[in-house]
């Protein structure tokens, strides 16, 4: 009987959904997590490397790991909360098209691997908003 109702617990493609979900917040959460953990341990040495400010790197790392650690939350939740996976994708969408527009129109002069860095952590981040916004609108139905 267990396995009959693990069985049809396993094809119900809201379940499935919100299985790759939690998983796809759980990326980005450890993607995020381990970034902005780099740029606030390394923020001198990373910002000489990539032609940005170690401040503004070590803020920006602070930030990121403050999303990372609310992105893992919700993660974990047995049922994520629409809403907030909602402003999860939007906060993922909104820092690929800053990326793009910190390249130019603020930075001022980032080195070769600072433009390849920003341009493949903008792919990066967008990438997750478009597969978590997949995920939620099949969990959604």
């Amino acid at each position: 009987m267990t396995s009959t109702t693990a069985s049809a617990t396993a094809f119900r493609p809201q379940e499935g959904a919100r299985v790759w979900l939690t998983r796809f917040l759980a990326l980005d959460a450890a993607v995020t997590g381990a970034n902005g953990l780099a740029y606030v341990a390394a923020s001198g040495p990373l910002g000489e490397l990539l032609g940005v400010g170690g401040g503004l790197l070590f803020g920006l790392g602070v930030f990121l790991v403050l999303f990372a650690a609310a992105v893992a939350y919700l993660a974990t939740r047995p049922t994520p909360p629409v809403t907030a996976v909602k402003a999860v994708i939007d906060a993922n969408a909104g820092w690929t098209v800053l990326s793009v527009l910190a390249l130019t129109l603020w930075l001022d002069d980032p080195t070769t691997a600072g433009t390849v860095w920003i341009l493949l952590q903008a792919v990066t981040v967008g990438g997750f908003a478009a597969l978590q916004f997949a995920a939620l609108r099949r969990y959604r139905g």
